[in-house]
């Protein structure tokens, strides 16, 4: 925490976090001519942000790019907000629209550090009797890149052609398409009728896993994204994927699950 709160105290780094704030995912040129900074300027203040991981970089080929992080956010309410009685109700009121305003890039990154192996975590990603715990969902497959995915939820079994798994690295990577919302899984999620045509109508989006070991920890880095514009599903998994995440560092840390993902979350 004293490395977020050393991040932000210089104004340069606080608009470069506007900058993303304000359209999230851009390349190092990109913030430099958005904010009339030297590139070398730039590059050493985004290495201090991703330092404190106020930002989190994806590479695309050969090209960086850099999207805001809100999970030193939520550290920051746990630790300041809720331990001060001082306006409690409108200081989280006032975090979660920031957390929750629209973002100007399809793509959902989200980073967090877990203590555990990269292992553990590929078995937690994968084996139905982890995913059961935190997820409430289970997969059957075979993990390779190609195979088909089944998804069951609730007793809600979904199968489809277009669900498979896109990339299987172990202990590295994986990727996989996003599920398809059928009409009992909508009707038991309690999703109407107009917002799962919406969802039917869209393109197919992804996400991928990225494992990374770090010093006692790993990293994960969960980017979801191929949302067309205006997507329904990227208002959805939003909220969704950092309730799901938490549950997951929670099952890993300490053994104990958090309560179910509430079908809330993924309506939002």
């Amino acid at each position: 925490m004293d490395e977020v709160f050393k991040a932000l105290a210089d104004a340069s780094r606080r608009r470069l976090l506007d900058s993303l704030n304000a359209r999230n995912g851009q390349r190092l040129n990109e913030l430099c001519a958005g904010l009339d900074m030297a590139r070398q300027s730039v590059s050493k203040h985004l290495a201090v942000l991703e330092d404190a991981n106020l930002v989190t970089t994806v590479r695309r080929g050969r090209e960086k790019w850099h999207y805001l992080n809100a999970v030193p956010i939520h550290a920051i309410a746990d630790r300041w907000i809720h331990q001060y009685d001082r306006r409690r109700v409108e200081a989280l009121a006032d975090l979660k629209q920031a957390l929750e305003a629209p973002m100007g890039e399809p793509a959902f990154v989200y980073t967090t550090f877990i203590t555990t192996t990269p292992e553990r975590l590929w078995q937690a990603l994968t084996d139905p009797a982890f995913t059961r715990r935190y997820w409430g969902v289970t997969f059957e497959t075979d993990w390779r890149p190609g195979s088909p995915m089944v998804w069951e939820q609730g007793g809600h079994r979904v199968v489809d052609p277009e669900q498979v798994v896109l990339e299987a690295e172990p202990y590295r990577r994986l990727a996989y398409t996003w599920h398809t919302i059928t009409p009992g899984w909508a009707a038991a999620n309690g999703i109407d009728d107009d917002v799962r045509a919406a969802l039917a109508a869209e393109s197919r989006s992804k996400v991928t896993f990225e494992i990374e070991p770090f010093g006692e920890t790993v990293k994960l880095t969960v980017v979801h994204d191929d949302f067309p514009a205006g997507s329904t599903m990227r208002a959805m998994v939003g909220t969704g994927w950092p309730h799901l995440l938490s549950g997951l560092k929670t099952l890993m840390e300490t053994g104990n699950p958090m309560p179910a993902v509430p079908a809330e979350a993924w309506r939002s």
